[in-house]
């Protein structure tokens, strides 16, 4: 006599997990056709009106890569790819040297240091709006800071147009959007050097190293992954540089703070001309892709280690 066992209890047991995960999806489902509709759906008309001869509204005629060869020899595009690169250089050095040297003398004092880290942390929290506005006013030929120290004598500086000077407009706002950015970068490495083991410093003590070198032999090497990071990263926020250009400058004067993110900007809402603006974006998105891919390959070599 056999005795056979019930095939239900089983079959649930093995449908109970697929049941779960597709629980699990019916709750995603919103929030994916959310990103679908607002983060792919533009992705792939982008890449389509790239392709096209559009003004933003109406239809669209396909010119293939017209666009494409068009910014080949686009002049004023080259000029806005120069000045990104003078503004990657700057954004490099300049707020990442003041950043190492902030954490760096910010960790070697133990009273007030939150205090210290919160004063650093304020131009970053502002608004670039009040920021660029304030700067403006302080950068202004006529009643400006410039102009009252050129009242009290100071050569050199009074009535001076930073910002409608074709050689000092773009470093003027590369000079506010580093007064914006250094504390943000120096909390950052502040807390990648509060993770440096503390015996190295005290082995680099015995051995006779004065704080310069041990901030070269120890410091530096223990927070490289998160510098290597922060470059990489500067790189592509330098691809998106725009709000303080735009506020202060406009990308003038005579172009001489236009960057890329500007002159798309123009090119789509002012020339109406949003099929080369969908290229324009398009590449900018492909420069993104190779940081990222020299990130990943940056990582898988060790390099950041």
């Amino acid at each position: 006599m056999t005795i056979s066992i019930p095939a239900a209890p089983a079959l649930r047991a093995r449908r109970a997990p697929r049941r779960r995960g597709l629980i699990g999806w019916l709750f995603l489902l919103p929030l994916l056709g959310l990103n679908i509709w607002v983060v792919l759906g533009p992705a792939v008309a982008t890449v389509y009106y790239s392709f096209t001869n559009w003004r933003g509204i109406g239809p669209a005629s396909w010119v293939g890569l017209a666009n494409y060869r068009r910014m080949l020899s686009d002049r004023r595009l080259q000029e806005a790819m120069l000045n990104n690169v003078t503004w990657f250089v700057l954004f490099l050095v300049i707020p990442m040297a003041l950043a190492l040297l902030g954490a760096f003398l910010l960790s070697q004092i133990r009273r007030f240091q939150v205090l210290f880290r919160a004063i650093y942390f304020i131009p970053y929290v502002v608004a670039s709006v009040v920021n660029a506005a304030m700067w403006t006013a302080l950068m202004s030929p006529t009643n400006g800071i410039g102009h009252v120290l050129g009242e009290i004598g100071v050569p050199w500086i009074g009535d001076v147009a930073l910002l409608g000077n074709t050689d000092t407009s773009l470093y003027a706002v590369n000079f506010v959007v580093n007064w914006h950015f250094w504390g943000f970068l120096a909390v950052i490495f502040l807390a990648a050097m509060q993770g440096v083991d503390v015996d190295l410093y005290n082995a680099a003590k015995v051995d006779g190293a004065n704080r310069w070198r041990q901030f070269l032999h120890v410091t530096l090497p223990g927070i490289r992954p998160t510098l290597v990071f922060l470059g990489l990263m500067t790189a592509i926020w330098t691809l998106k540089a725009f709000d303080y250009i735009w506020i202060m400058t406009e990308g003038g004067p005579a172009n001489s703070s236009e960057v890329i993110a500007t002159y798309m900007y123009k090119t789509a809402l002012q020339q109406y001309d949003a099929g080369y603006a969908a290229s324009l974006g398009l590449s900018m998105a492909f420069m993104t892709v190779i940081i990222l891919a020299i990130r990943q390959i940056v990582q898988r070599r060790g390099w950041d280690t």
